[in-house]
């Protein structure tokens, strides 16, 4: 249960006796969060909204122009409604849940063998996803080089599968793919960590109380003990799992390097604010397109919460 919902209900059963000193005491405890969520949050949320409002292109003053940013998205728009909307829906649905049920398994198998290799392993797993462009820059792109300098096509060429080098991140039938891989491998982030940790705090306790009453397996076991024990790790799991699969656009420019990616074939919708925004300087639709990526954001934390939030 998070703080607010901790001081509502100090704040409900106080309220009969409370006293100049409780509200102040109340308004202390939520000033840090306010300030911080209003800084971080809601000021930067409020100002995307009315920028996508506008027509601002970073030079003139911005114009306003109503919701015809959004009229553009959802009617004109052919890239958008034809490439970046399909890739990105395609790209989440399969990094989010894959990413996160990866991270799960994995933190479990970590949790059954010696602390120090669960360390040594958690460390090597959680690196990528700190260091992830400076390893898809030195070595992912280094193995589907397309040249015979790259290991998959000088493999492939000397096994004589192939005649010539393919190019494998310039190619719209091989980018998407590449993309998925790396964005799996790269997915072990501090969801992972927090799953991890969920998972060695449970009490043991409860496993033998659990065996004791019939449960006979590793399978009931993970489906009855560990994972109702660890429901707000993974909601944040969750969380951290659907932000960070519609926030890694970046792997597909990294990889190809260019932005639009080639073909538009591993555009997503992070790729095409970047596009309108630091390409173009189009910053009204830019806003809109991220207001609408918010949105979408939003809809998938909702059924994150529902999943695995507390029940009142």
């Amino acid at each position: 249960m998070n703080i607010v919902k901790r001081v509502r209900r100090v704040f409900i059963e106080k309220a009969g006796e409370s006293t100049f000193n409780d509200y102040l005491t109340i308004f202390l405890l939520l000033l840090p969060y306010a300030l911080l969520f209003s800084l971080f949050v809601a000021i930067p949320v409020a100002l995307a909204i009315g920028l996508s409002l506008t027509y601002f292109n970073t030079i003139q003053v911005p114009e306003f122009k109503g919701f015809l940013n959004y009229i553009m998205l959802l009617t004109q728009d052919e890239v958008f409604l034809k490439f970046v909307l399909p890739n990105t829906f395609k790209y989440a649905l399969i990094i989010g849940p894959g990413g996160y049920f990866l991270s799960f398994i994995l933190a479990w198998m970590l949790a059954q063998i010696t602390p120090r290799m669960r360390t040594i392993i958690a460390l090597a797993l959680y690196t990528p996803s700190m260091v992830g462009g400076v390893f898809i820059s030195v070595v992912w792109r280094t193995l589907f080089s397309g040249d015979e300098a790259g290991y998959i096509n000088a493999t492939l060429m000397q096994w004589g599968w192939i005649v010539r080098p393919i190019q494998f991140l310039q190619s719209p039938q091989y980018l998407m793919n590449i993309m998925i891989i790396v964005g799996l491998w790269s997915a072990m982030g501090i969801g992972f960590l927090a799953m991890l940790a969920g998972i060695l705090n449970t009490n043991e306790e409860l496993y033998e109380a659990a065996y004791i009453d019939g449960i006979k397996n590793k399978l009931q076991e993970v489906i009855y003990i560990t994972i109702p024990s660890m429901r707000s790790q993974m909601l944040f799991g969750a969380v951290m799992a659907i932000v960070g699969a519609f926030n890694s656009g970046w792997i597909g420019v990294a990889l190809s390097g260019t932005n639009p990616t080639p073909q538009y074939s591993g555009q997503l919708i992070i790729n095409h604010i970047e596009d309108y925004g630091f390409i173009r300087y189009e910053m009204g639709y830019a806003a809109a397109v991220s207001v609408a990526l918010l949105l979408i954001i939003w809809g998938f934390s909702k059924v994150a919460y529902r999943l695995f939030g507390e029940r009142d």
